[in-house]
């Protein structure tokens, strides 16, 4: 079982990249202050929050949540995806992992993936997911000790460990992403897939750069997911000093 496509395609962004001109690639910041650009950004297909910079500008995300329940009508098939990355707002190319929350024929599915765009993703049989599961995930680029190019994505449950070394020799590093998606089909942009009903999820221990919040990031992207210009996912503001945001399904 494969996933479904890339994650967010620039074609799919309603609104002028929000890269600050000369924003200089940053490290550890003090602590937490609310991001001093912030702009809301309709999306087809995600919502949640991504940093912005310049080439380079990102090493590394993480973050945590607890696997949603999905509440799934008879026959129905439709799909939510939880996941950290980096890239993919405003590259060709996405390194990412993260979790599936589905509705196959009604029925509730779960299960763990990760992708290193533009290969196509490949679920992790390794580790378990059901509802209620706790999930902390991260990606990571590390050229000093696996060699130019390299990105490390890895996740945590008490169902088992996994991580994985991969090349991405495209990767710009130009953006990092904590995001719920309703993924795409084929592998193109050929439209959203049907969102699931998911309820609300909560990410927590949202980091870029190993240390710093991602509420805290010089330029954010705010991504509200909208269909017909109808909101169908809409993220919280941050707290816990920018760490910690929900992404709410909202009724369609």
């Amino acid at each position: 079982m494969g996933r479904r496509g890339p994650r967010l395609r620039l074609s799919k962004v309603s609104v002028a990249a929000v890269l600050g001109a000369g924003m200089a690639a940053f490290g550890a910041l003090p602590a937490f202050a609310q991001s001093a650009t912030t702009t809301v950004v309709p999306s087809a297909n995600w919502a949640g929050y991504a940093a912005t910079g310049p080439a380079g500008s990102f090493s590394s995300v993480a973050a945590s949540w607890t696997q949603p329940a999905v509440s799934c009508a008879v026959g129905e098939t439709s799909y939510s995806s939880y996941w950290v990355g980096l890239d993919g707002y405003n590259s060709r190319t996405v390194e990412q992992i993260g979790t599936d929350s589905d509705c196959i024929n009604g029925t509730a599915t779960y299960y763990a993936w990760y992708e290193i765009y533009p290969k196509p993703a490949t679920v992790i049989p390794a580790v378990s997911v059901s509802a209620s599961t706790a999930i902390t995930a991260s990606v990571d680029y590390e050229p000093a000790t696996r060699g130019p190019g390299t990105f490390t994505v890895a996740l945590s449950t008490a169902g088992g460990d996994f991580s994985l070394s991969a090349k991405s020799p495209a990767a710009r590093r130009t953006s990092a992403e904590v995001i719920v998606e309703a993924p795409s089909r084929n592998h193109g942009p050929f439209g959203s897939l049907p969102l699931s009903e998911f309820g609300s999820v909560t990410f927590s221990g949202a980091t870029v750069n190993a240390t710093v919040p991602l509420g805290a990031a010089p330029t954010l992207a705010e991504l509200v997911m909208q269909s017909s210009g109808a909101t169908v996912a809409l993220p919280s503001d941050f707290t816990s000093a920018g760490s910690s945001f929900a992404v709410t399904r909202e009724p369609v």
